[in-house]
């Protein structure tokens, strides 16, 4: 699979280029950071912590898909939108996030604490390179 064959399945559309999308979402997540820094993360929070960092990295990818003018309607199709944007490392991380957040909300699966911390610094860092990258300019 790659990103043109999301876009011939219409879970990739592309649209005219939306400034005011991604500033939007980049707040909203800006402020969604915030208040998930203050959570404590144990056995009854894991699950929706972790989750709702995702939410959150998936977000900064949708405002970046907003800037290059593509609207994302796929979680999969993320990963190959950061492959045709030659981020290969950081898609496979996401790839990574979008399973477990699946197999979480999906399945009924728990996450321990650890793994979620692990999680969450691996997601704050991949936020930060992203954001740098791709919206300091926005």
């Amino acid at each position: 699979m790659n990103f043109n064959e999301f876009q011939t399945t219409g879970q990739v559309k592309k649209v005219t280029k939306d400034l005011s999308l991604a500033k939007s979402l980049i707040i909203t997540s800006r402020q969604d950071l915030e208040f998930l820094k203050d959570l404590e993360i144990n056995d009854v929070s894991a699950r929706k912590i972790m989750s709702n960092y995702y939410e959150v990295l998936r977000s900064i990818l949708e405002a970046i898909a907003a800037l290059d003018g593509y609207k994302i309607y796929s979680h999969e199709a993320f990963t190959y939108f950061l492959i045709e944007k030659k981020e290969e490392i950081i898609a496979t991380k996401f790839d990574r996030f979008r399973k477990i957040r699946n197999k979480i909300n999906y399945y009924g699966k728990n996450i321990s604490i650890e793994e979620v911390n692990e999680n969450v610094t691996e997601i704050l860092n991949i936020i930060k390179k992203l954001e740098q990258k791709y919206t300091s300019k926005v």
